[in-house]
C-alpha cells in the first residue's frame, strides 16, 4: 500500500496538468483525458505494480476529482476525469501563481530568455539555469529546493516565440537530454 505522500505527489501532478490545460484553453465543465507514460506513473506512485497503485490512487482522490477512468495501450495510460475534476481545478487553483505567470509570459511576443529567467527568479528563492547545446531546447531551468515546484522546465526560443516543456525530475533524467553549461545556481 502506498503512503499518502506518494498519492499527494501524483495528485499534485494531475492537478497541475489539468490547471495548465484550463489556463491554455479556458475552463469548460467537461470530461478530460490525460495521457501519461507508464514510467511517469511509476515515478509518481513510487511503485512497480502500477495497476494496483493507480487503483488505490483513484480511490484516494475520488471525493475530490470524481470517478477516474483508467485505460492503457502498452505503456501509455489514459486517465479520464469527469466534470467534477474540471470544477475542482477551476475553483481551487491559484490564478496568481507561477504557472499562470509562465503561460502568460510565453504567450507574449516580447518574451525573451532574460524576461523568462526574471520571472522564474520572482517565484523561487533558488534557481538552476543551464544553457543547452542540443537541437531540442535552449535552456533548462528548475528550482533546486522544489519551491514553487519540482519540475524541470526546458525552454525554447525561435523566431520571436518562446515555448516550454516540463518534466518531473526522474523523467528528465531518463530521457537523457545532454547536460548544458550551468549559467546560474543560486
Amino acid at each position: 500500500m502506498n503512503s499518502p505522500s506518494v498519492f499527494s505527489r501524483m495528485e499534485a501532478y494531475v492537478l497541475d496538468l489539468l490547471h495548465e490545460q484550463q489556463l491554455k484553453l479556458g475552463y469548460r465543465r467537461e470530461f478530460t483525458r490525460l495521457y501519461i507514460p507508464l514510467s511517469t506513473l511509476q515515478h509518481l506512485l513510487g511503485a512497480e505494480n502500477t495497476e494496483d497503485s493507480l487503483k488505490s490512487f483513484c480511490l484516494a482522490v475520488r471525493d475530490t476529482l470524481g470517478e477516474i477512468e483508467v485505460s492503457h495501450r502498452g505503456s501509455r495510460y489514459c486517465l479520464g476525469f469527469p466534470e467534477q475534476a474540471a470544477d475542482h481545478v477551476h475553483e481551487h487553483m491559484d490564478a496568481e501563481g507561477f504557472l499562470p505567470a509562465l503561460i502568460g509570459a510565453v504567450s507574449s511576443h516580447e518574451c525573451t530568455p532574460d524576461k523568462l529567467l526574471e520571472l522564474f527568479s520572482r517565484f523561487g528563492s533558488r534557481l538552476h539555469v543551464e544553457e543547452l547545446s542540443g537541437e531540442e531546447f535552449d535552456y533548462l531551468v528548475y528550482f533546486p529546493d522544489g519551491v514553487p515546484n519540482e519540475y524541470r522546465y526546458c525552454l525554447s526560443f525561435e523566431a520571436g516565440h518562446a515555448s516550454y516543456h516540463r518534466f518531473i525530475p526522474e523523467d528528465y533524467e531518463e530521457y537523457g537530454f545532454p547536460a548544458g553549461k550551468v549559467l546560474r545556481e543560486v
